[in-house]
């Protein structure tokens, strides 16, 4: 494991940062503009495996919530633009943290690995508080535009086996 450079660490971690405020101003537009065009946008949950089962790489089945690419994240966020998204009524008020943030060279230049720990606090109505935690392995790039890097994969695991929340119209 070869480490970046403290200047480059914090330009990640800035643009982390900058990317869950966007999410928590509901800025989705501005938002998906950091995605590249081809991008693999996957959530998936934690699944129970038993010690046994474990120690022999016996993997139960994953299940998949959201394997998304550009176009359908910009539909996710066309319809709650319309207003008419019940899911959202009234909108959801979301804090996004992250923390941990590792960030790996890859063998292509101005590509990154990155490990992020999360925490997604969601509140909505009077009494619905929702609490997400997880990890992320985002795939970045530098570029010279908007907040200099790109996003063209993200897998996001819940540590979660299952959501106790109503719907699940929030980004990670």
């Amino acid at each position: 494991m070869s480490l970046v450079s403290l200047e480059l660490q914090h330009q990640i971690s800035q643009f982390l940062y900058r990317e869950a405020k966007l999410l928590d101003d509901w800025k989705f537009r501005d938002w998906l503009a950091i995605f590249a065009e081809d991008v693999s946008y996957t959530l998936r949950t934690t699944p129970n495996a038993q010690t046994r089962d474990r120690r022999r790489s016996v993997e139960p089945p994953t299940t998949w919530v959201f394997n998304d690419n550009k176009h359908l994240l910009e539909r996710r966020i066309a319809r709650l633009e319309t207003g008419m998204a019940w899911a959202e009524e009234p909108p959801s008020r979301t804090t996004h943290m992250v923390s941990n943030i590792i960030v790996e060279p890859t063998e292509v230049v101005d590509e990154y690995d990155v490990y992020v720990t999360y925490l997604l606090y969601r509140t909505q109505k009077e009494k619905d508080v929702t609490i997400y935690c997880g990890k992320r392995h985002d795939k970045l790039r530098k570029v010279s535009s908007g907040l200099g890097f790109q996003i063209f994969n993200r897998k996001i695991t819940l540590d979660q086996v299952t959501y106790n929340s109503h719907n699940l119209s929030v980004f990670f």
